[in-house]
């Protein structure tokens, strides 16, 4: 699973193979340059995922619930991800939380959208826990953590990510639960992974969390590409004869 924003990235990101292509609200910060996931709006979220559901032709996209879309109440909750499948597309919504969001969940389901869970570091409450730490190390932290994710999955969800908790609880509720779980800094005793694309490609060479495997690094190439095309331009050598009609 790696996230995508936008029509170009999702497309090649679908072409490589991805099973799960995930329309972060992480395109608040990675995409709008904001310091946190809050200020992303429902329409801005709907943007981006209809412009990555565009692209696919495989891949399952799942979309983020942005905050503030659903906290409220179930109701509006409902409303908002209707929102979401009618005009971006996507095949299934991710909404982060445990047990106080359950009924919300609940009623999103009984219309037939899909819910992939998100529990452990939750960005959207970034503000209460104040800081990016990891999640659930001491163990009543843990159990609430254990008994959301059986939570979600009794409701309904199809999957669960776990983002920067420890290996070990990591692995635990994979055993417990029989729905995939997805982490993110959640050690490799889990089904599955997901990276934002722009950090494990090396575009965004300022975040370097323990957890994050660079596969490129695309920040120096293409600055090299850039300073190339500026001195090629200001040589008279970009365009050539063979450039040019």
């Amino acid at each position: 699973m790696l996230t995508a924003y936008d029509f170009s990235m999702a497309r090649i990101v679908d072409e490589a193979g991805i099973d799960v292509i995930l329309v972060g609200d992480s395109a608040s910060n990675v995409m709008a340059g904001h310091e946190t996931t809050l200020p992303i709006t429902l329409d801005q979220m709907i943007y981006h995922a209809s412009s990555v559901v565009r692209a696919v032709q495989r891949s399952l996209v799942v979309v983020d619930m942005p905050f503030g879309s659903y906290q409220g109440n179930s109701k509006e909750a409902l409303s908002s991800a209707i929102k979401i499948m009618k005009e971006s597309g996507g095949h299934a919504v991710k909404m982060e939380g445990g047990q106080e969001i359950i009924e919300s969940i609940g009623r999103i389901l009984t219309v037939g959208i899909p819910v992939m869970g998100h529990l452990g570091l939750t960005p959207q409450s970034i503000y209460k826990f104040g800081t990016y730490v990891v999640r659930a190390k001491e163990e009543e932290e843990a159990q609430r953590l254990i008994d959301d994710a059986k939570a979600l999955e009794a409701v309904g969800c199809f999957a669960i990510v776990l983002e920067k908790i420890p290996a070990q609880l990591a692995a635990r509720v994979a055993e417990m639960v029989s729905i995939p779980i997805i982490g993110i800094g959640a050690g490799n005793g889990v089904d599955g992974q997901v990276l934002v694309v722009h950090d494990m490609l090396g575009i965004n060479n300022e975040f370097n969390p323990r957890f994050l495997r660079k596969y490129n690094n695309l920040h120096e190439q293409m600055m090299q590409s850039f300073q190339s095309y500026i001195q090629d331009v200001r040589s008279g050598d970009f365009p050539n004869e063979s450039e040019q009609y």
